[in-house]
């Protein structure tokens, strides 16, 4: 295990640094989510990205249910030290709304609209 890499990590005071997730070969910002030390190990050494659930205060692996997983292509670390971008390969959609990306809703000045369609229904992810 890379300790070095986990040491490097300053997580906050609850013990999470946020983490931003791109698909490595466009680019595209697919989610936003937190992980604990556990979390950081557990992608490391499967190279499937795990996270930590703040609601439910438990562990889980993307995917683990729908199949949507996302393979680790590799981590970085921002100037601070305190966020990770994690560049994946994503297995179908990200959001667990069947979107391709959870970042589907257009702010501006003068309109709201989602901007990317469902994909995949929520049965066909979890049954």
């Amino acid at each position: 295990m890379n300790t070095e890499a986990v040491n490097l990590i300053r997580f906050n005071k609850s013990g999470l640094v946020p983490v931003v997730v791109q698909q490595y070969n466009t680019g595209e910002v697919l989610m936003f989510a937190w992980m604990n030390s556990e979390a950081f190990q557990e992608t490391l050494k499967t190279s499937y990205l795990h996270y930590f659930s703040r609601s439910r205060g438990q562990l889980w692996r993307k995917g683990e249910k729908s199949g949507q997983e996302q393979h680790l292509i590799e981590f970085r670390l921002d100037c601070d030290g305190d966020a990770l971008l994690a560049l994946v390969d994503q297995t179908g959609v990200a959001c667990h709304t069947g979107r391709r990306t959870c970042f589907y809703t257009q702010l501006s000045k003068t309109c709201v609209k989602e901007i990317k369609q469902v994909i995949k229904s929520q049965e066909q992810l979890y049954g």
